[in-house]
């Protein structure tokens, strides 16, 4: 079992015990969020600092109920 650690540039998104460490290129899916690993480094036997870059976040806009056409009758 290997420790670990996920980092987006300098953040720390996540820690887990694997049994196989992840490979540079490789896609993963963390917390809902895609991504691929860029690099990936060995501190010491059991512990491994991996670097993900995650897809950009594209938010949708809701259209406003005002902007429908339709008017309310009191």
């Amino acid at each position: 079992m290997f420790a670990v650690h996920f980092y987006e540039n300098k953040t720390k998104v996540l820690n887990q015990a694997l049994r196989s460490i992840p490979s540079v290129g490789e896609a993963l899916k963390i917390k809902g969020r895609k991504g691929k690993v860029i690099e990936v480094l060995e501190m010491d036997e059991s512990t491994y600092h991996v670097f993900v870059e995650f897809e950009k976040i594209v938010e949708k806009k809701i259209a406003n109920t005002k902007d429908l056409g339709k008017k309310k009758r009191r």
